[in-house]
């Protein structure tokens, strides 16, 4: 199998976008040393699941048509509390907030650049 082991926000205004990534979920940046405009992203403690990216300047415009791009999911331990926060730092929901039954809570939402992500909140009991 092929497992995903990191994944890459692109971002018209990369200073926007990392702010929002640092106020809304809490991820760490750090600038690359190579001739690109680049930010490594930790996005939790190295002995938890899940896995860290990168942030890159976006290349060329947005065109309105559907997304073409991989949508990637965050774990949160509260998945209103998280729409709050992804609210009052420029993001805005997609998806409302849907059960995904024994599995969790799942909205949809924008960054501050149009990139569409998820949040889950996990709960057997959700339906």
């Amino acid at each position: 199998m092929a497992r995903v082991v990191h994944f890459e926000v692109h971002a018209e205004n990369p200073d926007r976008a990392i702010e929002f990534y640092r106020s809304a979920l809490g991820w760490q940046f750090q600038k690359w040393d190579g001739p690109a405009d680049y930010w490594m992203i930790t996005t939790g403690e190295k002995d938890e699941p899940g896995i860290n990216g990168g942030l890159v300047r976006r290349k060329g415009e947005i065109d309105g048509q559907a997304v073409i791009a991989f949508v990637c999911t965050v774990d949160v331990s509260n998945v209103d509390d998280a729409v709050a926060r992804i609210q009052k730092h420029g993001g805005s929901v997609v998806v409302p907030k849907m059960a995904v039954p024994g599995v969790g809570w799942l909205v949809y939402f924008k960054d501050t650049e149009g990139n569409i992500l998820g949040a889950m909140q996990a709960d057997a009991g959700a339906a």
